[in-house]
């Protein structure tokens, strides 16, 4: 197989709670993560000339060992001395640096595809273990679906499907640093923690209503005072019927989930039409349904 074509989905964080500082520096975590029907295109060429070259629709983006993809590649490539040249093309729509993971789901795209297209025989959880030296939600958008997510993101324990429902995803027309948010997050003032165990039972139960009440993430003690906008998302995705709403990972990208459809394309036209938010994007939650290699 000379020519492959990949979806690279995005993921969300139902739940985001911080622990504790560890004696490295890195945050111990507890999160309940989702994958979602938004997508980037990863289209791998095998070539005759050795070499990896990465293109993308994006000026902005590194082309080098600075993009993820390359790095992915480079890593099975060089562990199993391919000598083939490799052609990578990145088309992205999933918003970047948004706290949506788009960067880590292509890198997982493209150890998937490498390990089909060379032939490689590696488990989905030989995959697992080679992603999280790319970055600790590589293991996850390798598996895919509903997890929780434990240590730095690395340790993962799957979950029954979520309910189905309908996904509002802005992103607001702001930078922010993970760095940042980490380092002014005091997490020995933290007062209230999301109730992450309390989620997975109503996740078990496919209760999506008592999921979404329960949904919360402790990040958001830094970016909304910091960037007021997030809140002014969370709160219009309220007031047009969301069950709740919350940030994704460091943000700033909110999501909000809906269980009635014309509530949600409702949302998704006013939201686009004002002037908060810069990038609009309705769609559903993504469940493995038994195949985790599904691509």
């Amino acid at each position: 197989m000379r020519e492959m074509k990949l979806k690279a989905l995005a993921k969300i964080n139902l739940g985001l709670d911080v622990i504790r500082k560890r004696e490295d520096g890195y945050h111990e975590v507890r999160m309940v993560m989702q994958t979602v029907q938004i997508y980037d295109q990863i289209r791998l060429n095998m070539t005759d000339a050795s070499g990896i070259k990465v293109t993308t629709n994006l000026y902005y983006l590194p082309d080098n060992e600075d993009n993820l993809v390359y790095k992915s590649a480079k890593l099975l490539m060089d562990e199993f001395g391919i000598r083939k040249g490799l052609l990578i093309d990145l088309k992205k729509y999933i918003p970047v640096a948004a706290g949506l993971a788009g960067g880590s789901s292509d890198a997982a795209a493209v150890l998937v595809g490498l390990n089909r297209m060379f032939h490689l025989g590696l488990s989905i959880e030989d995959l697992m273990k080679r992603g999280v030296d790319i970055g600790a939600d590589v293991p996850f958008c390798i598996m895919r679906g509903t997890a929780l997510a434990e240590g730095i993101g690395e340790r993962l324990t799957p979950l029954p499907p979520f309910p189905r429902c309908y996904v509002l995803i802005a992103k607001p027309g702001v930078h922010v640093s993970t760095k940042f948010i980490y380092s002014n997050l005091c997490v020995d003032e933290l007062t209230n923690h999301p109730d992450i165990d309390g989620q997975i039972n109503a996740i078990r139960r496919a209760d999506l209503k008592k999921a979404a009440a329960l949904m919360g993430n402790v990040l958001e003690t830094v970016t909304v005072p910091a960037f007021p906008v997030i809140g002014e998302i969370k709160r219009e995705m309220m007031n047009f019927g969301a069950l709740n709403a919350i940030m994704s990972g460091s943000g700033p990208t909110v999501f909000g989930l809906f269980d009635d459809r014309l509530k949600a394309q409702d949302a998704y036209e006013k939201l686009r039409q004002g002037s908060i938010a810069k990038q609009v994007y309705l769609t559903s939650v993504f469940n493995n349904g038994g195949s985790t290699n599904e691509r």
